[in-house]
């Protein structure tokens, strides 16, 4: 890393030399002629990192950021990774979704595929996410690349890499391709072609609309009545075009965040799972009036989906359930459809969906977080996670897919509706047949990095014994893996049950977020639910035991909740 001031002039001015891009050519000539040497360390502190969530990064010059430069350099190092698999000449697929220099990181790598001499195929537009995921697959394509930073504020953009079996990368082959990112030389010696490669047409979006139909039980009811926001992302035109085909009422779309707009101007954050996110949302469901049943909230690159439900008696007078919440839900959905394969969640998402499936006789399967894993379960049928992610048609779509799983909630919303019933009934059945799981997050932005290491480092060398009065019955380093887990970065406390406390078992998973600068822990708390009149105790004593809980991890952890 260079900390000398010359030496980060120099640094950034060899970058500036190279850049393509007049725009962050710009902006770095800036702070080299003001002689900026805090943000130049900054940027030239070393390089974006390319793992298993490929990369992510605020937008701006320097090898720290994301930038045309680096995006460059990210293909070619995929290119080369793919021929030295014996995939030389095959194709890989491009999607982008509405951010700032979307467009441009995906034509850059198609350029360099080109280059490179593989065959390159943009999609037509900016698409969602699971379109690209699809496309991958019925292409026959040996690699996908998907610009987005999915919901990460404004400022920043991402590159994902799929291969040909329509997955996300998992090691080693986020391994392989960073070496190969690594050895490209200088940027003059990545050939970069004007043209060469395909735009597609509409075919593909056809093909994967059609696809959509799968999800649905033909004949089955389709009259609820939907709110909808895409979150100034590229969900609405798919998701109103799927609701089309499926016979759904057109949804109330949420007008102020109907348009792509990268700079997300309604929201702090675009990600429905943030406070306040939501509320435009709710207001044009309370506009809206007892018309409408659900309310749908798609992220910006429309591969999770967010549901809320009527909250009579609150002041928005609407709930978002939980991610776990809405992964049981389609779980218990699926099975009554008869759902064959295996299900299977993350081990920091509740462990409600294992006993759905075991009542059901079904195969169950927990992986690490995030879909790169969950797609690669062997005969996978459903899977989630709670961060709002659901897989329903993995035929389809080896990855969360937005647009699926809203048809799917919005199919068992419109058959509830018809028995004169709703969401939260069944939540409530489900508590009831196999105890209430109530689950939160403690999670905890940082801007210095060292915080995250520094409360990992400390519950390794005091780990805790009880938490929230609950005796800790074993405890996981996940850094050594398991049986059936690859090591990472990871702490799991498993809580003995408290009869006296009315609390069956509880449950708590802490790691560094792999996308954002954030420490999360994930908590969940099972009681049992005698009757449907014992669901009211079982909810405060859940919510007393898990708001104690997450004071203790926080303690714990040395980190404020």
């Amino acid at each position: 890393m260079a900390t000398d001031p010359a030496e980060l002039i120099n640094r950034a001015k060899a970058w500036l030399a190279e850049d393509p891009d007049p725009e962050t050519r710009g902006e770095l000539s800036k702070l080299i002629e003001a002689e900026d040497t805090d943000e130049l360390a900054a940027r030239f502190a070393g390089t974006l990192q390319f793992g298993t969530a490929g990369l992510r990064g605020e937008l701006g010059a320097g090898p720290m950021r994301m930038n045309r430069s680096v995006v460059i350099r990210a293909a070619a190092g995929l290119a080369a990774y793919l021929k030295a698999q014996g995939e030389g000449s095959g194709l890989v697929v491009i999607g982008y979704d509405a951010r700032h220099k979307s467009a441009d990181f995906a034509r850059d790598t198609a350029a360099v595929m080109v280059g490179a001499g593989l065959r390159a195929a943009l999609l037509p537009r900016p698409l969602p996410t699971p379109v690209l995921a699809f496309a991958i697959r019925h292409l026959g394509a040996v690699a996908g690349v998907e610009v987005t930073a999915s919901h990460n504020p404004p400022r920043d953009n991402g590159y994902k890499v799929y291969l040909g079996d329509g997955s996300q990368i998992v090691p080693p082959a986020d391994a392989g391709i960073a070496a190969e990112i690594a050895a490209v030389g200088p940027l003059d010696g990545v050939p970069r072609p004007e043209a060469g490669w395909e735009t597609l047409d509409e075919a593909v979006l056809a093909a994967y609309l059609e696809r959509t139909d799968a999800v649905l039980t033909p004949g089955s009811p389709r009259d609820a009545r939907v709110v909808y926001t895409p979150m100034h992302g590229v969900g609405r035109d798919t998701l109103l075009a799927a609701f089309a085909r499926a016979g759904f009422p057109a949804p109330v779309v949420v007008a102020e965040q109907a348009e792509p707009d990268p700079d997300f101007p309604t929201v702090a954050f675009p990600n429905p799972e943030e406070p306040g996110a939501m509320d435009l949302a709710f207001a044009a469901a309370r506009a809206a009036g007892a018309d409408i049943d659900i309310v749908i909230a798609n992220d910006p690159d429309a591969d999770r989906c967010a549901v809320a439900v009527p909250a009579p008696g609150t002041p928005e007078g609407w709930r978002m359930l939980r991610g776990d919440e809405v992964g049981a839900l389609l779980a218990a959905h699926l099975v009554r459809k008869r759902a064959s394969g295996t299900f299977a969640t993350t081990i920091v998402s509740s462990q409600l969906l294992s006993r759905i499936a075991a009542a059901s006789a079904l195969p169950y399967e927990e992986t690490l977080t995030g879909f790169k894993w969950l797609a690669r379960v062997d005969g996978l049928r459903y899977a989630f996670e709670e961060a709002l992610g659901y897989c329903v048609d993995p035929e389809g779509v080896r990855d969360k897919d937005g647009i699926t799983a809203a048809l799917l909630i919005n199919e068992l919303a419109a058959e509830l509706k018809q028995a004169g019933r709703t969401l939260t009934d069944l939540l409530d059945d489900l508590a009831q047949e196999f105890g209430l799981h109530a689950t939160d997050q403690l999670s905890v932005r940082v801007e210095d990095l060292s915080l995250i290491t520094d409360a990992m480092r400390r519950l390794r060398e005091q780990p805790p014994t009880v938490l929230a009065g609950l005796a800790v019955s074993r405890a996981d380093d996940l850094t050594r893996g398991t049986e059936t887990l690859p090591p990472t970065d990871g702490l799991r406390y498993y809580l003995a049950g408290s009869p006296e406390a009315g609390i069956e078992s509880a449950r708590v998973v802490v790691r560094p977020s792999g996308t954002e600068p954030k420490l999360k822990c994930y908590l969940e708390v099972v009681v049992p639910v005698a009757s449907p009149e014992a669901l009211p105790e079982a909810r405060t004593t859940a919510t007393a035991a898990l708001a104690a809980v997450k004071r203790d991890v926080s303690a714990a952890a040395g980190i404020d909740a």
